[in-house]
């Protein structure tokens, strides 16, 4: 059996799946709740000054039948005293001695408030720190939050601040509400820190009641934007994870968050370089349970492909994520219709007349029998009539070899400018 223990810049897991800082682990009971489920970590929920939360905050939307799509909440950091949070973080520490628990931390952008709460925390025994800079509603109106999370100065001065005083490993948690995360990431690096974790929810707002003309959700009739997350979100932060790990400047661990509902979500995370994932609202949705699938199906995986340690996943994708203008423009797949097992629902053949590029023709066979086949030299290999077919197999994307070789567009302009400077030149 596979090794699913991972090391996330000196913190040490028996497996990559942790609970991110977040509702479910607001408490001691629920921390020791998940980790007898066989969660392998937790980062408690943030801690700070306690605050107000407000009724309701909690929103969902729905899509095509799948609930909780995504997940939008107004909900702030603990509202439970500090001194409550640490005793029950001291207990759960020592009755789980090998499982990882960090503590995220959201204080004011002061050097002695840094240093303050590290300290405290520390005090009772946490494995890590994970600085929260990304909180986008409620906190980021008082200064903290994304609203520190979107200045990379910021960033990187309260990073330095904590790790003035931090003895254990310090994490970095981003926002997505930026034009560029690797920005922020490669701050959270010159601060000094140890790892970062992406993605914090994104701004948004999950509806508005049609009846009422209320937001969703509300409070006595008014609404504020919310942090959207759940397995919509799961491209963009994929997306976020990928770019900081190819970037040679952000050379630390990251711990993936983001839509991560299954196995094969976090398999995806780690393989575009996320060594550890967080996972909170497929906990909401379906309880602690579900790591014990997470587990078992990651477990077979690397089984089945004779990979001895879960470490040994983590990157192996990274390479070959690139930029637009290195891909090869002479590469060609066309779609090809398997007619035994069409149903000649001929959404495929809508989608590409009315969206793409024509190439799909009805046609009648001898026995006047209609079928759907492709014109391939009119093909432009888009993928998307076998995106919009239901049945699994009736269209095949297929490599076409091509004679020309390897040209990629900044190989192209390259050449082009070669040209016209030896044409200058003569």
């Amino acid at each position: 059996m596979a090794d699913l223990s991972i090391n996330l810049a000196g913190i040490k897991s028996p497996n990559p799946f942790w609970l991110a800082s977040a509702p479910p682990t607001n408490s001691g009971y629920q921390v020791q709740r998940a980790f007898e489920a066989g969660w392998g970590g937790a980062v408690w929920k943030t801690l700070g000054d306690p605050i107000l939360n407000v009724s309701s905050r909690f929103a969902a939307v729905n899509f095509n039948g799948q609930r909780v799509a995504g997940f939008n909440n107004i909900e702030l950091i603990t509202d439970r005293p500090l001194e409550i949070n640490l005793k029950e973080i001291y207990e759960t520490k020592k009755r789980f001695p090998n499982h990882a628990i960090i503590a995220s931390l959201m204080v004011e952008p002061k050097q002695e408030k840094w240093h303050e709460i590290v300290k405290r925390v520390e005090d009772i025994g946490v494995d890590g720190l994970e600085l929260n800079f990304g909180c986008p509603h409620g906190m980021a109106e008082r200064g903290m939050g994304s609203a520190s999370g979107q200045v990379p100065e910021l960033v990187e001065k309260q990073t330095y601040w904590v790790k003035e005083a931090a003895k254990t490993p310090v994490i970095v948690k981003l926002t997505p509400n930026i034009t560029d995360i690797t920005a922020t990431a490669e701050a959270a690096v010159r601060g000094g820190a140890d790892a970062i974790s992406m993605i914090n929810t994104i701004n948004s707002l999950a509806g508005v009641d049609l009846d009422t003309w209320n937001t969703i959700p509300h409070v006595a009739g008014k609404g504020a934007h919310g942090g959207y997350c759940g397995p919509a979100v799961k491209p963009i932060a994929l997306n976020m994870v990928g770019e900081c790990a190819r970037n040679p400047h952000i050379n630390v661990p990251i711990s993936g968050i983001g839509g991560i509902s299954n196995w094969k979500d976090a398999a995806e995370f780690l393989l575009m370089g996320a060594t550890g994932v967080q996972i909170c609202t497929a906990a909401m949705h379906h309880g602690f349970s579900i790591v014990e699938d997470m587990i078992d199906g990651l477990s077979n995986y690397l089984d089945e492909k004779g990979i001895a340690s879960v470490m040994d996943l983590v990157g192996k994708s990274v390479p070959k994520y690139s930029d637009w203008g290195d891909l090869d423009l002479n590469y060609k797949i066309v779609a090809r219709i398997n007619n035994d097992v069409c149903i000649n629902c001929n959404k495929c053949h809508i989608s590409c007349e009315d969206t793409s590029h024509q190439c799909i023709d009805m046609l009648v066979d001898d026995n006047g029998k209609p079928f759907l086949k492709v014109r391939e030299e009119d093909c432009v290999g888009c993928n998307l009539c076998s995106i919009v077919c239901p049945v699994d197999g009736a269209i095949d994307m297929v490599e076409v070899k091509q004679p020309l070789p390897s040209m990629t567009w900044n190989q192209r302009q390259a050449t082009i400018q070669k040209f016209l400077v030896d044409r200058v030149a003569k």
